[in-house]
């Protein structure tokens, strides 16, 4: 059978044109899962989905309507859209009502409920973090924005930290195990201090595999202290219930187990000060106690040849007074007799020559009676 070739505008004009003239597709109830909303302008974009499919939705005029939550199952009133410029699918919604609680929230708060009866957020239960941390083991994409963000404020707090990576999927079919495998891989290794489990932020479905069972067990019975830092600082998963501490972005999580360095640092560089202000200290103490000594020892010195200087003084004045001539200076005179002094009357009769000397001079003279 011969094949038909198109254009791909003739193409998209055809699905439009069936979409519009098909009466059943018009003004229709759609019942899925809130899984993402954002706002521009007055309009609404947001998806809903179920088991096996997403649907691309807009509702205009959204601020008439009750915002649902994530997770919420909604029923949405309205038409599909093909757009052929954009080659894209949207459900223009008219209305939207809640139907009840979506099944993927449903059995977020049921496993929450049932993790947290079997006690897997006790606080008693979290580690502490460690003083000393010179190894960070992290769970994450290698392609992602996390670990480049980790690895930059590493670098910039504590240079001398080493990060090491397993990667591993973050989203998709199978990535819980990747994510419980990596957990438990550094729980028994020996070369990390802490983990951080983390990714970027996402939709609800993005976060999922955060929420599973395997990995909450995963992180409760690892040996090492595990950081939770998944997705935005809105976005809350089992993970973050279950890990000792959550941070709000990937790159906090790096902030919080690189803070062990700066302190050291600044420990290190307070005992220097410490040391050489105590050094200092202690010279001018000496110096103190060097002055003081000095001053007593040239005040003992000063007070010994005062003393000695008086001594001296009143030696020099005995010596002076002992002084033969001065004797003679105050109306005294010395007898000798053949060039000896006379000491006693004794020592002279009548007609002994005698010598008297004054304190000017000598003078002869003989005893005329004795």
């Amino acid at each position: 059978m011969a094949t038909r070739m198109v254009t791909v505008t003739v193409l998209s004009n055809y699905l439009k044109n069936i979409l519009d003239t098909e009466t059943l597709l018009y003004n229709i109830d759609v019942v899925g899962e809130v899984s993402g909303w954002s706002l521009s302008g007055a309009n609404a974009f947001f998806t809903i989905k179920d088991s096996g499919a997403i649907l691309n939705c807009v509702l205009f005029g959204a601020s008439n309507f009750i915002k649902p939550k994530i997770g919420d199952k909604v029923i949405v009133t309205g038409s599909p859209k093909y757009y052929v410029k954009g080659g894209k699918l949207n459900f223009n919604v008219s209305n939207i009502k809640p139907f009840g609680e979506g099944e993927i929230y449903k059995r977020f708060i049921e496993l929450k409920n049932r993790l947290q009866k079997e006690g897997l957020f006790d606080a008693d239960h979290k580690k502490p973090m460690p003083e000393k941390i010179d190894r960070i083991g992290v769970v994450t994409s290698e392609t992602g924005a996390v670990i480049h963000d980790i690895l930059n404020v590493a670098g910039r707090r504590n240079a001398g930290q080493d990060i090491v990576l397993f990667p591993i999927k973050v989203q998709g079919i199978g990535a819980d195990v990747e994510i419980a495998k990596a957990i438990n891989f550094f729980s028994n290794y020996d070369g990390v201090d802490a983990i951080i489990v983390g990714r970027g932020g996402g939709s609800e479905e993005d976060l999922q595999n955060f929420n599973s069972e395997v990995v909450a067990r995963a992180i409760y019975n690892c040996n090492k202290f595990v950081v939770s830092a998944v997705g935005h600082e809105v976005d809350t998963t089992i993970c973050d219930y279950v890990a000792d501490l959550r941070a709000p972005t990937p790159s906090a999580a790096a902030e919080l187990l690189t803070k062990d360095g700066l302190e050291r640092k600044q420990k290190l560089q307070m005992l220097i000060k410490n040391i050489c202000d105590l050094t200092k200290n202690k010279i001018i103490l000496n110096e103190t106690i060097l002055q003081n000594l000095l001053k007593s020892i040239n005040s003992e010195v000063q007070h010994f040849i005062s003393e000695k200087t008086q001594q001296l003084g009143l030696l020099s004045s005995r010596l002076a007074n002992a002084n033969p001539t001065k004797i003679l200076s105050m109306g005294y005179a010395k007898i000798e007799k053949d060039n000896m002094p006379v000491s006693s009357k004794t020592a002279l009769a009548t007609n002994d020559d005698i010598s008297i000397i004054f304190a000017d001079g000598t003078t002869q003279a003989k005893v005329k009676w004795w």
